[in-house]
């Protein structure tokens, strides 16, 4: 079931329901004002009836005579004259009384002064009427028929205006959704509009209301799926490109040594120049695996505390191993009695990713391979900052050094694939963290991350 159509449905129980309440507080009312009538009616045909006989203007066999006459066509009033102590002075039908009164019943009667009762389908009263300062009971009976047909018919006309009513509820509902959808509507076809090769496409934002908010909000969503799918398909181009570029001299490598017999020492050389161009295409992908893992979100990331001394104490190690003409000389600007000063939450694994790089980057690019790593701290955060004095970096190098695969004019010259730099500002970043570069060219670089700590 379409959402308009459930809408128009609901508008209609609710509405419906609400009316068919106002209905049967109508119908209701109406019976206990016909109900309240008839009984003023009844009280005032008895005491005419018991006047008139009382005060001789009209004897019992006349009166018995309209009665007789009147009942033949229409719902005349029962009425019976009783002393207080149950003695009969006038009754109209004493042959079939309707109320067959009782001792029980006058004592009620005289003793509450009236009573209001249903004696079955027809509505009877009691009262205790004083003539010439002579106490009497008098009781009166009929059914109101008038009232109940006019009760019938305002059922009827009810019940009509309810099915009326429902009917143009449902197509007033369905109008009404109708017209409170089409926005909804209209941007249902813009977005099919939408597709991978039209990712630029936007929803045109109308109002400023629910809708407009929808639109908004999927415009936003355009946004970071754009921003996505072109760095994808950055990242693609220059990934195949760079990979192309050793696994073309593998093969040229492979190829070369198999063109002819060669000595020993030649398949020696061609195996080590196949075996770098392997270590480097190895290199090149753990490096696009690690970006990958950083761009899983912190949310998919394990995380717990982290003491960075240890850190970089375990990545100078395992650096050193690998090239022992490093140096790395780490210097801590002040002394801490809180280990929490040197204590960060996030992923030991990134983070040593980044450590290693930034490291190795500084001794990399310095002629004498030294890494100065300096550890600071403040109220809120933690502070590294990374220098050599190595090649350096023009302004314009600066401003690029974070992008995927780039590599300056004088990078070109050391081995690298320019992945190092943009993982190791998404590491930060994932961090919550910050990191600048201060570099002069022909002088030096110096790399400055602030971190949150404990």
């Amino acid at each position: 079931m379409k959402i308009r159509t459930s809408l128009a449905l609901k508008y209609t129980v609710v509405t419906a329901t609400v009316f068919f309440l106002c209905m049967m507080t109508v119908y209701y009312l109406s019976e206990r004002i016909r109900s309240n009538t008839f009984y003023h009616t009844l009280k005032s045909e008895a005491v005419t009836k018991a006047h008139l006989f009382l005060s001789h203007k009209a004897d019992a066999q006349t009166m018995h005579s309209i009665y007789k006459n009147n009942k033949s066509f229409i719902h005349e009033v029962e009425v019976a004259v009783y002393t207080p102590d149950f003695k009969m002075v006038y009754h109209d039908a004493a042959e079939h009384d309707v109320i067959k009164e009782t001792p029980e019943l006058i004592h009620d009667i005289v003793s509450n002064g009236t009573k209001e009762w249903y004696q079955g389908a027809e509505q009877a009263v009691g009262l205790l009427y004083h003539y010439q300062g002579v106490p009497y009971v008098i009781t009166a009976v009929a059914y109101d028929g008038y009232g109940y047909q006019n009760l019938r018919e305002l059922r009827d006309i009810l019940w009509l205006l309810l099915l009326l009513d429902v009917s143009v509820l449902f197509l007033a509902g369905f109008f009404l959704a109708y017209i409170a959808l089409k926005p909804i509507r209209f941007l249902v076809r813009e977005t099919e509009q939408i597709t991978a090769s039209q990712i630029n496409r936007r929803l045109p934002v109308r109002n400023q209301d629910e809708i407009g908010e929808l639109a908004t909000t999927f415009n936003a969503l355009l946004e970071r799926l754009e921003v996505s799918f072109n760095a994808q398909k950055q990242f693609v181009s220059h990934a195949s490109h760079e990979l192309r570029t050793p696994l073309a001299s593998l093969t040229a490598e492979l190829d070369l040594a198999l063109q002819k017999d060669r000595t020993v020492s030649q398949y020696r050389e061609a195996l080590e120049n196949a075996l770098s161009d392997a270590r480097k295409m190895g290199r090149l992908i753990s490096g696009l695996l690690d970006l990958a893992k950083v761009d899983y979100g912190a949310e998919r990331i394990r995380m717990e505390e982290i003491r960075i001394d240890e850190l970089l104490l375990d990545v100078r190690t395992m650096i050193l191993r690998a090239h022992p003409s490093y140096q790395i000389e780490l210097v801590f600007a002040q002394e801490s009695e809180d280990a929490d000063d040197l204590t960060l939450y996030g992923n030991s694994y990134l983070m040593r990713i980044a450590l290693s790089n930034l490291i190795e980057n500084n001794c990399k690019y310095s002629e004498d391979h030294t890494s100065f790593v300096q550890i600071s701290f403040w109220k809120d955060s933690l502070v590294l900052r990374f220098s050599d004095n190595g090649i350096g970096m023009t302004p314009d190098e600066v401003q690029q050094v974070f992008t995927l695969f780039y590599r300056g004019a004088e990078g070109q010259h050391y081995d690298g694939h320019g992945i190092g730099m943009t993982l190791v500002q998404k590491i930060v970043t994932l961090h919550r963290g910050r990191i600048s570069i201060s570099s002069e060219e022909k002088k030096g670089t110096t790399f400055i991350v602030e971190l949150p700590h404990l």
